[in-house]
């Protein structure tokens, strides 16, 4: 099916392309694609193009680059030739997924119909960088993607649609990432095609109360401190994989630890220190907490790899009585 109506999408990680493939495949034109500068990545840190660029040019769809689009920021020269790219591309909308420059109200203003953004949580709650993350570490229920008609606050347009997930007990963020992904994609192609069919989308106001904000995940936040309740770790831990994971010192080792749960039923006895190793079994290695115990079920030693607890132990033996301290999260 083709569409009359043209998208210039901006957006840059593994979120962003699924939406751009969707957009692509449901048959809209995308003149250009805005995605972050390359990245050096990897052990060999070779420049990387992103996901959506890699997206982009498989399929024969033009790139830009820019470092910035802020005329008054670092790099005025490529924001103005950027700004006149967006001018002379013919489009109707331009959508925004996960892109990771700040776009001043003068791009705001270029697109005939604005720009839309494809928002992973349900706002406002979460509103910022890291709202998939924050949404598991705080506990929170569902979640889900709000489709937004950008303004230039962060992420404080008014409202044009929403779906909502629920948040598994099992879930961590690359999970519910990628179930997050595929919804805005879905969501982001119903939108266009209503857009098209009616010329303009409903949109509604975010509500005044439950902003929250999810500040971007930092490397320190690895750090698991056992004085916390079982729950919050287990939380941390689903909420901090893929990035940057848990980490815990034990006898002068930094250990990640990638899979936990509340060992629920395990007696704790008062005397038992927080982070202090009470069983240790090819189900898991149970850690005394706060309040409660944590049952690890996939832990990583320095330069090895994730493992399940088993195969874990048959390579570092734990025993009962060692106890994990705070690391260092930064160096990890």
């Amino acid at each position: 099916m083709s569409h009359s109506l043209r998208v210039i999408f901006a957006g840059t990680p593994e979120f962003a392309a699924a939406a751009l493939a969707a957009i692509h495949e449901a048959g809209f034109a995308v003149p250009l694609v805005l995605t972050q500068p390359d990245r050096p990545a990897g052990r060999g840190m070779k420049l990387q193009a992103s996901p959506v660029k890699r997206y982009a040019q498989e399929h024969g769809i033009a790139v830009a680059q820019p470092p910035s689009l802020r005329r008054a920021g670092k790099y005025p020269e490529e924001a103005a030739a950027a700004l006149d790219l967006l001018r002379a591309t013919p489009h109707d909308v331009m959508v925004v997924a996960a892109y990771g420059l700040i776009l001043p109200q003068e791009v705001l203003d270029i697109p005939p119909h604005g720009c839309i953004n494809i928002h992973g949580s349900i706002l406002p709650r979460w509103r910022g960088a890291a709202p998939i993350h924050r949404a598991i570490e705080a506990g929170d229920a569902e979640t889900g993607i709000t489709l937004m008609q950008m303004d230039a606050g962060l992420d404080t347009g008014p409202m044009i649609s929403e779906v909502r997930t629920p948040i598994a007990s099992t879930d961590t963020t690359a999970t519910l990432h990628d179930r997050l992904a595929a919804l805005g994609a879905q969501l982001v192609v119903e939108g266009l095609t209503q857009l098209e069919r009616d010329g303009a989308l409903p949109v509604t106001p975010q509500p005044a109360d439950g902003v929250t904000y999810a500040e971007k995940i930092g490397k320190q936040e690895a750090a698991l401190d056992f004085r916390r309740s079982a729950v919050a770790l287990a939380r941390q831990v689903r909420a901090f994989d893929p990035f940057p994971g848990g980490a815990a010192t034990l006898d002068g080792a930094l250990l990640k630890l990638w899979s936990a749960e509340p060992a629920d039923g395990v007696n704790v006895s008062a005397d038992a220190a927080p982070g202090q190793i009470l069983d240790v079994s090819p189900a898991g290695v149970v850690v005394a907490c706060g309040e409660g115990a944590l049952r690890v079920t996939q832990l990583q030693k320095p330069g090895g790899k994730r493992l399940p607890a088993r195969e874990f132990l048959a390579g570092m033996p734990l025993t009962a009585g060692q106890r994990f301290t705070l690391t260092d999260a930064g160096a990890a």
